[in-house]
């Protein structure tokens, strides 16, 4: 029963978050007639302002993000066109890791670096996890192919810890200051920003736990 409980509370721990937050994201979403521009719009503006030079802003249908390869701040057609607070804080979100680049914050760097490695590992435990029950005639070619998920796993997990700070400084050291301090959003606005910022949090912080959790399961292989 114990460990029953303790599973479901591991799963709340990991999936809730994700539901809240595209709940709240829903929810400040609507078009706002106290808003002037959109999230593209926005996006560019902050970037003057702040004279984060040579950085551009664009739509796109992979998911928010900075690029810092392609210097781009892309933001999903619904934020890039939208007028709302959801628009807003993702916006300003995004520039906050543009200005991370510009000033050569040392966790966004390595989040980078760590980024491709962690890319090339998770391929090849893919590539190990699909053979595995072909390797099971051979004990030592099997412990490698687990070696080499476990590495895998590992360096994923590592990339997620690093990312934890890195989002946490783009939100509440950057984006959040930025909405407050420029007067953009009234004082009702800044709290459904706060609310927006802090739930996207705490995803960082269940998709941490889920990855150490899945670690923690391949490690056990080796024993």
């Amino acid at each position: 029963m114990v460990y029953v409980l303790a599973v479901l509370l591991l799963m709340g721990l990991m999936f809730y978050p994700q539901y809240a937050t595209r709940r709240i994201l829903s929810k400040h979403s609507a078009p706002s007639k106290d808003i002037p521009g959109t999230g593209g719009e926005f996006a560019r503006h902050l970037l003057d302002r702040f004279a984060v030079n040579g950085v551009g802003v664009e739509p796109t249908k992979q998911g928010d993000h900075y690029d810092p390869q392609q210097k781009m701040v892309r933001l999903s057609p619904e934020y890039y066109e939208g007028k709302s607070v959801t628009a807003m804080v993702v916006a300003a979100h995004e520039v906050g890791h543009a200005i991370q680049h510009f000033q050569g914050s040392g966790g966004l760097q390595t989040r980078n670096r760590l980024a491709v490695l962690a890319l090339w590992a998770s391929r090849m435990a893919q590539g190990a996890i699909l053979l595995l029950p072909l390797m099971t005639v051979n004990p030592g070619i099997m412990r490698l192919a687990v070696l080499m998920i476990v590495v895998g796993v590992l360096l994923s997990t590592l990339l997620h810890l690093i990312t934890l700070p890195v989002e946490w400084d783009a939100s509440f050291n950057k984006a959040l200051p930025i909405l407050a301090e420029g007067r953009y959003l009234s004082a009702q606005d800044m709290l459904a920003a706060r609310k927006i910022l802090r739930a996207c949090a705490f995803t960082y912080v269940s998709a941490s736990l889920a990855s150490v959790l899945g670690a923690l399961r391949w490690i056990r292989w080796l024993r």
